[in-house]
């Protein structure tokens, strides 16, 4: 009996197309990277026709343009997340700290790179690779259990046929060991916060399409539009610092953090803007309130992200 293709063993593989044509495969430099789902692939809609005076029964429909967006979720893991950052903020400033490296990733980069993004089904085998691939936008939520995930909407220009022939080669394998929810840790201040139920970071490269006129219906690539950080703070009891912040019209400085034996991650943002919330009671249980928090770049970096991890360079 022939193997139907199963998401288990589905495999993806990844390279920065760095100084290469946009949208042009890299022939090497690919790493091998772990995935939750991804839902990438090229669309292309059909148009009904239009004409008359041909009957009730009507012509052939024409196709029209291509597109090839949607979100990849990836955990957020030591190695193998550090590669995603470089591509939603460009390359890391990469210095030695004891055994280990630290990676410095800053929002508001004036380039980024784009990614070929390559699936392979070994069953097939049948390999195809989203080209093209930037990041407009990473989203992480913060809870007190569960897994780790980041959610990156990405926009391609486009996907190859499939084809058996693998074009990653022999990747380099970038992995684990995986963050979980439950040794993150949230800033206000410099000081912990204990009463922060959940919270959620979203960072956002409003990516404008270049859709030109083309003969294959492909956009002709992306700009970079104004960075934007925003997020949500759950937080019970909201009678503290963070409401006294919102009341009062003064930024504060947050940041979110999670820890491991080998290395850790923090994003942190030092300028934060709180609105002023009500304080609903709802029942007889604690009460929570809930601030839609955005960030602003008027004195430093929007958002600084450092991961620290055995890996010497994402390049």
């Amino acid at each position: 009996m022939a193997l139907r293709p199963l998401g288990i063993n589905a495999l993806m593989s990844a390279a920065s197309e760095g100084a290469l044509t946009y949208g042009q495969v890299p022939a090497a430099g690919f790493f091998r990277l772990p995935f939750v789902s991804h839902a990438l692939g090229e669309e292309q809609p059909l148009i009904e026709d239009d004409q008359l005076g041909f009957g009730r029964e009507g012509l052939d429909p024409t196709y029209d343009v291509i597109t090839n967006d949607g979100d990849l979720v990836v955990p957020v893991d030591l190695r193998g997340f550090g590669f995603w950052l470089r591509q939603t903020f460009g390359p890391p400033t990469t210095t030695p700290d004891g055994a280990k490296f630290r990676h410095v990733f800053r929002s508001g980069a004036s380039a980024l790179p784009s990614t070929s993004i390559e699936i392979s089904q070994p069953e097939g085998p049948s390999n195809s690779v989203h080209y093209g691939a930037v990041v407009n936008t990473l989203n992480i939520p913060m809870q007190r259990s569960g897994m780790l995930n980041a959610t990156l909407a990405m926009i391609a220009q486009g996907e190859t046929d499939a084809s058996a022939v693998s074009v990653a080669g022999a990747p380099t394998v970038l992995r684990g060991p995986r963050f979980a929810q439950a040794t993150g840790s949230i800033e206000v201040d410099d000081e912990i916060a204990g009463d922060i139920v959940s919270a959620g970071v979203t960072y956002s490269n409003q990516l404008d399409k270049v859709e030109v006129i083309r003969a294959d219906g492909r956009i002709g690539g992306v700009d970079l539009g104004k960075v934007m950080s925003s997020g949500q703070l759950v937080v019970r009891g909201a009678r503290g610092a963070l409401a006294s912040k919102g009341r009062g019209k003064v930024p504060a400085k947050i940041s979110f953090g999670w820890t491991q034996t080998d290395g850790s991650l923090t994003f942190v943002l030092p300028r934060i803007f709180l609105p002023r919330v009500k304080q609903p009671i709802q029942g007889p249980k604690g009460l929570q309130s809930t601030f839609n928090w955005q960030a602003s770049g008027a004195e430093a970096a929007q958002l600084t992200v450092t991961l620290i991890n055995d890996v010497a360079s994402y390049a």
